[in-house]
């Protein structure tokens, strides 16, 4: 038998195969078609896919300490991407969001900058970074 002669006889026997899967017998229901709800899909590529944070400190202060490391480097933007994923482990972490403040105001995002101070004080109010805080807001 040909390689056609092959692929005829497959493409016949799938055929034949699925019609027999799709058609019920006589007096019989059809399957339950299964239709996926739109919680549980699996995402179809992973890389585009919203990135999940659990708290975690210890997350929290490795972040911080790359951050550190970019900003010696003068490499603002990196630092504050770091400085951000900080706050996203741990959303309760005054020195994350102080530096985030920092970064941005090197990046000269007074708002955003702005933002992240306020959110400082109300952490920490009385906290050594609270008063800093306080101060780069009445500055701005």
């Amino acid at each position: 038998m040909t390689r056609r002669g092959l692929f005829a006889a497959c493409l016949i026997a799938w055929n034949a195969f699925a019609q027999t899967e799709q058609t019920p017998a006589p007096g019989q229901a059809p399957p339950p078609v299964h239709v996926p709800d739109d919680s549980n899909l699996p995402e179809e590529d992973e890389s585009v896919a919203p990135e999940k944070f659990v708290l975690n400190p210890l997350e929290s202060e490795r972040n911080i300490r790359i951050g550190d490391y970019y900003w010696h480097k003068s490499n603002y933007r990196a630092a504050l991407r770091r400085y951000e994923w900080a706050t996203k482990y741990n959303p309760s972490s005054a020195e994350a969001f102080y530096k985030v403040g920092e970064a941005e105001v090197k990046l000269k995002n007074k708002d955003a900058a702005k933002l992240a101070f306020q959110r400082v004080v109300t952490l920490a109010p009385d906290s050594k970074l609270g008063h800093e805080a306080k101060k780069k807001i009445s500055k701005s």
